[in-house]
């Protein structure tokens, strides 16, 4: 078991609402727990979105395109913090302002791993310059690349298995942003399209 794998992540109910804590491990266990997460997809001026590959060593879907960065915070940690956190750790870049263009609740199993995502993921997007430098973590990442969205939109649904099963959700939200969640009642919700900088984070949002 990697260290990340005891980090602390907070569980949630359907509707985003903070329900008690676990370990990622325990987390991903089958059947899962439902808990907090975030995926920040990277923009550059023209509009391309930066992919990694997943390392072979990762516990979930190896080997298989996601989006440029994802993780869980540590309770009571923001968006802002978390995902830049990782930024660093896994691409070498960042921090980046990060603006939430939507949720999404998503249910996988990793055939390859036996492990489970369930997942209430706060989709983050991150302007930043064109050839923007990173040094990317091999024990995280086997390699990067720019892509247009829409491209990439077309191309999960011809070749589904080369991709993290939740990156078709991430894309859609990045390329129609949506409205908070319907039912979501905390006052700390971070609203659509606001700066995530700039608004009020609920605690451990991924």
């Amino acid at each position: 078991m990697t260290h990340r794998e005891t980090h602390l992540v907070e569980l949630v109910d359907d509707a985003g609402q903070p329900v008690g804590e676990t370990t990622v491990s325990a987390a991903h266990q089958p059947p899962g727990q439902l808990h907090r997460a975030f995926s920040v997809l990277l923009v550059d001026p023209a509009g391309r979105v930066l992919l990694q590959r997943r390392a072979a060593g990762k516990t979930r879907f190896p080997l298989r395109w996601g989006n440029s960065c994802c993780g869980h915070p540590g309770p009571g940690e923001s968006l802002v913090e978390a995902a830049n956190r990782r930024l660093h750790e896994e691409l070498g870049a960042g921090p980046v302002p990060l603006t939430e263009v939507g949720v999404y609740l998503y249910y996988a199993e990793d055939p390859t791993t036996g492990r489970v995502e369930f997942e209430y993921d706060h989709v983050l997007r991150g302007e930043v310059p064109a050839e923007l430098p990173v040094r990317p973590d091999p024990d995280e990442v086997a390699e990067v690349r720019w892509v247009d969205p829409v491209a990439l939109e077309a191309d999960l649904d011809t070749d589904p298995c080369s991709y993290a099963p939740w990156l078709g959700g991430v894309v859609h939200r990045l390329l129609r942003p949506t409205a908070p969640t319907a039912g979501t009642s905390d006052p700390a919700e971070i609203p659509s399209g606001l700066p995530a900088d700039e608004a009020a984070e609920r605690s451990g949002g991924r």
